[in-house]
């Protein structure tokens, strides 16, 4: 990284969810001192900085995002103490540390609702969040025809008649940030975790803060049939994407600027296009934004490069890197998207070589670098909210939550020392634990730890510096710097090599042909 150039342009940031990375109490659940014990094999992977998905007090209605205190950790993962503990052995290992910040609701336990609850219509409690009388005879329909986007519609109704607006479960009210308490509350919920030493933050649902005037009926044949591969909303869906909340996150911009050490914002952005993502990365606003488009492209040459396209020229637009991702805590993860099984393995294994030789930062989670694929959990032990708000027709997303495997031959392979975890771990993942794939030099694990070291050892992936070059029909195939080619082929049949020396490869390669769902990075 040139000196020039803020550290989070290129970090690689390794996705924590709390409850399934490490229990370091034997209870099941992940916590914050099952983090920090583990913080030495995450130097080892190489990454630079982590997000922790929230760990903040919370009822757990929505894993987390349900945040009843944003200022205080659950006991279930730990203490404030804890905390400062894991920032500190981290500052050793000079590993950066950035949190989750869930600015578009509470819960439904935070003194603050519990007030508007027992508050009455009109009061400076309830104007806080969204209230609104219902419509029809006796106010008994909801304000609007808006869902919510885990299944149900967005209104809920309190006994005086009058209904909240949430536009995700019930137990997450949206808050009014019209109101100036909620930017002012904000401004100091930032502030508490910077002074504490955090290095910045993921914006949950970024761009759902901010509401349309009147809050008008949306039209419902413009939005895409539930359950679909890709999660990006309609430009025509209101509830999302107005253009003040653009406001709202240059007032998260001013506090991060005010902190010495470059603190910086990633957010969580669904919006239409990359064009209207690219709004949220302008130079007072948000310092990286996921490219959500490259998570949601199918395994095939066209759509993988035109993803790289649309993101890096949206982007350069107004200045501001590409974030990649391939999974998160929220899609289903990339090894079973593209196919599951060997097939699946391949393609992840090649598109580790993709994503990490992108010019901008990167966003790993955990498990990508075990290979780890979505497990088919049995009913009841999902817990995600979706399944019942669906009326379970979709099975939420607790396959990609399941706690990571560490030793062992059979659950719940390390990950506690108790003898159960908050969601069931498989059979068959003996292969995939960390302590297996530590011992294989051509696992996933090592893969990622190669590609890791030789990325940081590589000027070249730490420019902008990025040119196609001319590749068979099946295969991407680019420059960086003067000296670097990356090749994958998303096709089916082998494609020939380049010349030069091979510097990595994501499968075996043989007679000058690179097989099908493999990548390779080439010194020229």
């Amino acid at each position: 990284m040139t000196s020039e150039q803020p550290w989070w342009r290129t970090a690689v940031f390794y996705q924590v969810y709390p409850q399934s990375f490490a229990d370091g109490n034997g209870d099941g659940t992940g916590d914050l001192i099952g983090l920090r014990e583990r913080l030495d094999y995450l130097v080892e992977l190489g990454i630079d900085g982590l997000w922790l998905s929230p760990f903040y007090r919370s009822p757990m209605a929505d894993g987390g995002y349900d945040v009843a205190d944003p200022c205080d950790v659950d006991p279930r993962f730990g203490t404030l103490d804890d905390f400062d503990a894991l920032v500190a052995a981290a500052r050793e290992r000079h590993v950066r540390i950035t949190i989750d910040i869930v600015p578009n609701h509470f819960s439904d336990q935070h003194p603050w609702f519990q007030q508007a609850l027992a508050a009455a219509p009109s009061s400076p409690e309830r104007d806080r969040f969204i209230f609104r009388d219902g419509r029809g005879e006796h106010g008994e329909l909801p304000p609007n025809n808006w869902p919510a986007a885990f299944g149900g519609p967005a209104w809920q109704r309190v006994p005086d008649g009058q209904w909240y607006l949430h536009l995700f479960a019930p137990e997450q009210p949206d808050l009014n940030w019209d109101n100036p308490e909620i930017p002012a509350e904000f401004e100091r919920v930032l502030r508490f975790w910077l002074d504490r030493g955090v290095d910045g933050f993921r914006i949950d649902v970024a761009h759902g803060m901010a509401k349309p005037a009147g809050l008008p009926d949306l039209d419902l044949s413009t939005l895409p049939p539930r359950g679909g591969d890709a999660p990006a909303p309609s430009p025509d869906d209101i509830r999302w994407d107005q253009d003040h909340v653009h406001e709202y996150l240059r007032g998260f911009r001013r506090v991060l600027d005010s902190y010495p050490g470059q603190r910086m914002a990633v957010g969580e952005v669904w919006v239409a296009d990359d064009g209207r993502l690219a709004r949220y990365a302008r130079s007072d606003e948000l310092n990286l934004t996921f490219n959500f488009t490259l998570l949601t492209a199918k395994w095939a040459t066209g759509p993988l490069r035109a993803a790289i396209d649309s993101s890096m020229s949206a982007m350069a637009e107004v200045g501001a890197p590409c974030t990649w991702v391939l999974s998160n805590h929220d899609v289903v993860r990339h090894v079973t998207r593209y196919g599951g099984g060997p097939v699946g393995i391949a393609r992840a294994r090649a598109a580790a070589l993709l994503q990490l030789s992108l010019p901008g930062a990167v966003y790993v989670y955990n498990g990508d670098e075990l290979g780890l694929p979505n497990v088919d959990l049995p009913d009841s032990a999902l817990q995600d909210p979706v399944w019942e708000r669906t009326g379970h027709t979709e099975r939420g997303r607790d396959g990609e939550r399941v706690p990571l495997p560490w030793s062992g031959v059979a659950p719940p392979y390390g990950f506690t020392t108790g003898t159960s975890t908050w969601l069931p771990m498989p059979e068959g993942w003996a292969s995939l634990t960390v302590e297996a794939e530590s011992a294989e030099p051509d696992s996933m694990l090592a893969l990622y730890q190669q590609t890791l070291m030789l990325r940081r050892k590589t000027a070249e992936l730490r420019t902008d510096d990025f040119t196609w070059i001319d590749a068979p029909e099946s295969c991407l195939a680019y420059r960086r710097g003067s000296g670097f080619v990356v090749v994958v082929n998303a096709g089916d049949q082998p494609a020939p090599l380049p010349s030069g020396d091979v510097a990595l490869a994501s499968g075996p390669l043989s007679d000058g042909l690179l097989p099908p769902d493999t990548a390779v990075w080439i010194r020229i």
